[in-house]
């Protein structure tokens, strides 16, 4: 195997289509796609401070390394790269790439990260400015992902997201086969437009959250500050929490402590469809506050 060791790294396409090569503690200043179509390359206390660095790349292992904020687009069209211990300040990372491991990676501005990528492990990853993350990507396994941006997992497929903490308006809109563990969800309009949406002792708050949601499963949530949940969707909840609303279930099972409201619009739908097992249900209603 090659070494490259302590270098500083400049112009354009520096190690272009290097093999079998390990680059330690080197700078990658100005210069586009210094590595581009490189294969086989280990790096090590690296620092990326120039665009696409990474392009149509192959079995690559980053192991304590920085892409600063001129590194965008960092890593593009590239199959089998593990990142472990990074700080990524760079927008704009990850996209159109297969088999992808990251461990204990802080994005600082995530914007447009992880898109339509596929097989990919996130393990205590952590996001901030995150719009838009992981769209469209499939085959998704997370595990202590914390994360501030909206819009994230839109259009994913097959995701199993553990012990995570996510701050996101409009997360997982249009995704399928989606699955979140023990984890705390907070955002507008949570689910909409998804298809297998399983929450599994999760706590949630969100207005208008779960809505046109084609089989919606709950299994021991909490719902914090949730109104207008479930309208037009297919559920089997089982809320271990109060709910302030509920509006227009397409059908299904909903079981909670208590509803403060329970809004159903029968000109809409069809009220025997969906089963309520509540203890109390404060107020109910045949019209939202919006046409009385």
């Amino acid at each position: 195997m090659e070494e490259i060791r302590g270098q500083i790294l400049t112009g354009e396409r520096a190690l272009f289509g290097s093999q079998d090569t390990l680059i330690t503690d080197s700078v990658f200043d100005k210069g586009e796609s210094p590595l581009k179509e490189s294969s086989d390359i280990e790096l090590s206390g690296c620092l990326f401070r120039w665009k696409y660095p990474l392009w149509y790349c192959s079995n690559v292992r980053a192991t304590g390394c920085t892409w600063f904020e001129m590194a965008r687009a960092g890593v593009w069209y590239t199959d089998n790269i593990e990142v472990t211990n990074a700080v990524i300040q760079a927008p704009k990372n990850f996209r159109r790439s297969n088999h992808i491991r990251l461990t204990d990676v802080a994005f600082t501005n995530a914007k447009e990260t992880l898109w339509t990528c596929k097989n990919v492990a996130l393990t205590n990853v952590s996001v901030a400015n995150g719009d838009y993350f992981a769209m469209n990507c499939e085959d998704l396994t997370v595990d202590g992902l914390t994360l501030d941006g909206n819009y994230s997992f839109d259009g994913a497929k097959r995701a199993v997201i553990r012990n995570s903490r996510l701050l996101t308006k409009d997360a997982f809109w249009n995704s399928e086969d989606i699955t979140v563990y023990d984890s705390f969800i907070s955002g507008e309009y949570l689910g909409w437009n998804s298809k297998n949406l399983t929450l599994v002792n999760c706590t949630i708050e969100s207005l208008q959250g779960m809505c046109y949601i084609e089989n919606l499963v709950m299994k021991n949530c909490k719902l914090i500050n949730t109104t207008l949940a479930f309208e037009y969707s297919s559920v089997d909840a089982e809320i271990s929490s109060g709910i302030e609303s509920v509006f227009n279930p397409d059908s299904g099972t909903i079981r909670a402590e208590r509803i403060g409201e329970l809004i159903l619009e029968k000109d809409e739908i069809d009220p025997a469809k969906t089963k309520i097992v509540c203890r109390e249900i404060a107020k109910q209603s045949d019209l939202p506050e919006w046409k009385r």
